[in-house]
């Protein structure tokens, strides 16, 4: 499985950095993960967490770089996740403005019908966020908002928000092992 990984200046950089930490775990399953950041992204990052951006593992695109495999849909990547999803990326996306590497790879993914996971972090919504999400849904794509569960009983911070990460994980196909409701500890 190829996928790839787009992290926007929406708040909840520890988001991306669960996700792309259970990502590598998965090697197994997972031949590739492309990873692309908003300018935006770099700073949140920087100062929600403070640490470098990625580690090894991962193949960095710039958002400016139209030329990578990413922004084509005959390099055959299976899945996308915007983690965290600012509500002006969703719009660009939803409006097919594929202005930067981050929306062209979205446009990809929905024109060749493969899996779109947009992680929105923004509340609360208003009409315009609201159609955006339509817009997409009925493209394909599907809104996982970071609304984190707490049947699992969370003790940290890491573990809320796993609980949104492994959720998307799930909605990728991948084997997750978390809590189910339901289920007994």
């Amino acid at each position: 499985m190829k996928i790839i990984v787009a992290v926007t200046g929406a708040s909840g950089a520890i988001y991306a950095q669960r996700l792309l930490e259970k990502l590598q775990q998965q090697t197994f399953c997972i031949e590739e993960i492309a990873v692309i950041f908003s300018d935006t992204a770099k700073e949140v990052w920087k100062y929600e967490i403070g640490e470098n951006l990625v580690g090894p593992g991962f193949v960095e695109y710039a958002n400016n770089d139209f030329f990578s495999p990413v922004a084509s849909g005959s390099a055959q990547y299976d899945a996308m996740i915007v983690c965290p999803c600012s509500a002006g990326t969703m719009g660009r996306i939803a409006n097919g403005t594929a202005d930067n590497l981050i929306a062209r790879a979205a446009d990809v993914m929905l024109k060749e019908r493969r899996r779109l996971i947009l992680v929105l972090r923004e509340t609360p919504y208003n009409l315009i966020h609201i159609k955006n999400m339509e817009t997409i849904t009925l493209a394909g794509g599907i809104i996982c908002p970071a609304s984190p569960s707490f049947y699992s009983k969370p003790s940290s911070i890491a573990e809320v928000c796993d609980t949104v990460v492994d959720r998307v994980l799930d909605l990728v196909g991948l084997p997750v092992d978390c809590k189910r409701w339901g289920s007994k500890e």
